[in-house]
């Protein structure tokens, strides 16, 4: 009795860790050197395509700001999102906060979130993402005292990319909220 019993949870600590390995993820940090802009200008002209990518996404969100426009000077219009997901990342919850407390300085300002999504999949799909993009994004600016009477919420879709390439990267690009003045 006792031994079937040992044997058992033995068996399920077994299976419990095979689960555990099966499941963990490797994640490496890159740690880079500061560098002049010159020569960080010279190094990108020289890098391969798949470097370059790597400058411009973490894992597969956007990173870059060259499609980034400004709400109000310094504040940044638009957040990136993972494939498939809503979850803010830590940059887009810092430009997300930097939007809340310029709107709370500009009581008078309305906004409308859009919420984009890349190429892949349905149209209908992707403007279902799109409008829970917009919706995290405008939830998070009420977390920092913005009223929702404030904030209109437009989904897109895939119907706008900004960027109409078809790889990685533009798709990376597409996937975003943009906050954008109503008044």
């Amino acid at each position: 009795m006792n031994l079937s019993k040992i044997l058992k949870n033995a068996f399920l600590v077994v299976i419990f860790g095979i689960i555990v390995t099966a499941c963990a993820t490797k994640k490496s940090v890159k740690t880079t050197e500061s560098t002049s802009s010159s020569t960080k200008a010279a190094e990108t002209q020289k890098a391969d395509p798949i470097e370059k990518l790597d400058a411009l996404m973490q894992g597969d969100v956007y990173i870059g700001s060259d499609t980034v426009k400004e709400l109000a000077s310094g504040v940044p219009d638009r957040v990136f999102f993972a494939t498939n997901e809503t979850i803010l990342t830590t940059a887009s919850r810092e430009t997300l906060r930097k939007q809340a407390a310029w709107l709370r300085q500009n009581p008078n300002v309305t906004v409308v979130v859009e919420g984009h999504a890349d190429e892949r999949g349905t149209r209908e799909y992707n403007l279902a993402l799109g409008e829970r993009r917009a919706n995290a994004a405008k939830d998070y600016l009420m977390t920092y005292g913005v009223s929702s009477d404030r904030i209109k919420v437009l989904s897109y879709g895939k119907e706008r990319p900004v960027d109409s390439g078809s790889n990685p990267l533009s798709w990376s690009k597409n996937r975003r909220s943009v906050t954008v003045k109503a008044n």
